[in-house]
């Protein structure tokens, strides 16, 4: 239970006081509209007024937070601040995605209320001005206004028009149309399996957020739900006149005709510090776009895989961080995330990129992956990088013991950390906290062992020579192989160096045993905190933080992260 707090504790915190905001909205605003003020409003549309006005609120409030989990820059100067006093806070930042998507749930839920309410509505106002009966409250509110600049409660003023049209000519009905079809292409966009397959389609319609935000800012702009106004309380309490309306207006009566007004505009109050915010993580960006980036580097690695060997000016970088990079000649709109496996005692910075996709193979192109001979240098694309940006990884070596779990190319924020390791033993730094690393890399093909074999090669021998072979610990699976692959391990199994990989120690067949794994490492560790890292599948993600669950206890817990981008 303990180990369960300090994993998820915040964040379940955290998730309900945002749910607990959003329910004290959508009841305090639905709550708002049963007063006297909207009396009249509320003969013509019932209850379908207050459904229409409470998720209005609580979309307000989801869409000021929607855009501040995606400024990055705001983000990693907030985890730079925070980590210092809490290592769990700080934690929960690199969950910023996950977030925002909850929240992109809640405004698509809020958005269906609200619409299926103001269908109803525009029903109940075609209705009032269609049943013309002078004996018929409805239909006397609805008559309200006729005159030139008089205040008017029923937005539909003739019985020759239709809901349709009144729609798309006006302003709420216009930007609701807009907002509604941005949010439905951003969001079916974001689909996993359109993200992953179709990532240029997903970031063109995610930027239709421009057209959301204009719409939401000026939606209320028609002022098209209308209550009394206090000075019309005064000499018409709806109470009493209701059922008085014949007599609306005589001297005698003491009821004069209501008269009614819109709320002003609020939407902006709302977005418009996040808007600003946003604009000012933009300018960052393009900022730093235009600094120059110069690749001193390419490799191209076995199974696809691209690495940039990179130089700019002032970039400063920590172990497991991520950059975003942009190459004008394959698309001068988009950015694509990439994690850093360069150590931060290198004199340049690296990324490796697996070609899965149009804009990495169109990059492979450009920098001569599809040519025999190598590219020269003045040939080479220009690129821009904005970053770098911090993930959970940069908390590795706070933990006396740490577990780094790769699987394919999810490898690559490892690489990073195991370099720093390699360069601080090198150095004889002292101050590195961390005691012991376990080490599992899942992969499903011989050939993407090989660009990071040398590394573990260097690291092996350079902990050998300095009688650390102890600090390191890494295993190494192949999850899937083939019946000649398979015939080839047999005949060199028992050769000194594994026939994969070169190193001493074997590769692996098939899957880890989790369970037994966590069980021999808090065994070999009692009263210490294990940090567990993993780039890699959803699935996988969820397995591991079950393990740490399970196998936390009194004198050892595990406590999960993940790579978030």
């Amino acid at each position: 239970m303990g180990n369960f707090v300090a994993n998820e504790g915040l964040s379940i915190f955290v998730i309900l006081v945002w749910l607990g905001i959003n329910a004290f909205l959508f009841v305090h605003f639905y709550m708002a509209f049963l007063v006297d003020r909207w009396f009249y409003t509320r003969v013509l549309l019932g209850q379908a007024l207050s459904w229409a006005r409470a998720p209005a609120a609580c979309l307000n409030f989801n869409c000021m937070l929607i855009l501040l989990p995606v400024c990055r820059n705001l983000l990693s100067l907030l985890r730079g601040s925070i980590q210092c006093c809490s290592r769990t806070a700080a934690r929960q930042l690199d969950r910023n995605l996950t977030f925002h998507k909850l929240v992109a749930y809640m405004i698509a839920f809020h958005t269906a209320v609200h619409i299926v309410a103001h269908l109803f509505n525009f029903e109940f106002f075609m209705d009032a001005q269609l049943n013309r009966n002078d004996s018929h409250l409805p239909f006397i509110l609805s008559e309200i206004g006729t005159r030139d600049n008089a205040s008017f409660l029923n937005p539909i003023r003739s019985n020759e028009t239709n809901p349709t049209i009144v729609m798309f000519t006006t302003i709420a009905g216009l930007t609701g149309v807009a907002i509604t079809l941005a949010l439905i292409l951003i969001i079916t966009s974001s689909m996993e399996v359109i993200r992953r397959s179709y990532f240029e389609v997903f970031w063109y319609t995610h930027h239709l957020f421009i057209i959301f935000f204009i719409g939401l800012v000026f939606h209320g702009y028609g002022r098209i739900v209308r209550g009394q106004t206090a000075n019309s309380l005064q000499t018409n309490d709806p109470i009493v006149c209701a059922k008085r309306f014949e007599d609306w207006g005589k001297n005698e009566s003491g009821c004069a005709v209501p008269v009614f007004a819109g709320n002003p505009p609020g939407t902006w109050k709302w977005v418009v510090g996040p808007m600003i915010l946003y604009v000012c993580e933009r300018i960052v960006r393009i900022y730093r776009s235009h600094q120059k980036v110069v690749i001193t580097k390419v490799v191209m690695h076995p199974s696809k895989t691209l690495e940039l060997q990179m130089k700019k000016k002032g970039f400063k970088m920590e172990v497991g961080q991520y950059v975003f990079i942009q190459c004008p000649s394959v698309s001068r709109l988009e950015w694509h995330p990439f994690t850093l496996t360069s150590a931060p005692e290198e004199d340049y910075f690296s990324a490796h990129i697996r070609i899965v996709g149009d804009w990495t193979q169109a990059l492979y192109e450009a920098c001569g992956g599809d040519k025999p001979e190598q590219q020269e240098a003045w040939k080479l694309p220009k690129v821009a990088i904005d970053g770098p940006f911090g993930t959970a990884s940069e908390d590795v070596f706070r933990y006396e013991v740490v577990m780094l779990v790769g699987a394919g190319i999810g490898v690559t924020p490892f690489a990073s950390i195991l370099k720093s390791v390699w360069y601080k033993h090198i150095q004889n730094n002292q101050d590195v906290f961390t005691k012991k690393i376990y080490f599992y890399w899942l992969c499903p093909e011989t050939q993407a062992f090989e660009w990071f074999a040398d590394l573990l090669q260097s690291l092996e021998r350079q902990m050998a020579d300095k009688d650390m072979a102890d600090f390191l610990s890494y295993n190494i699976y192949l999850t899937r192989w083939k019946d000649t692959e398979a015939a080839h391990f047999r005949v060199h199994h028992e050769a000194e160096n594994d026939p994969i990989t070169g190193l001493k120690q074997k590769t692996l067949y098939g899957k880890p045993n989790w369970d037994n794994e966590f069980t021999n490492i808090a065994s070999k560790h009692p009263r210490s905190k294990v940090g567990v890292f993993l780039c890699g599948p959803l699935q996988l993600g969820k397995s591991l933080e079950k393990q740490c669950l399970s196998h936390s206890e009194a004198d050892v817990k595990f406590i999960f992260n993940k790579e978030n981008f």
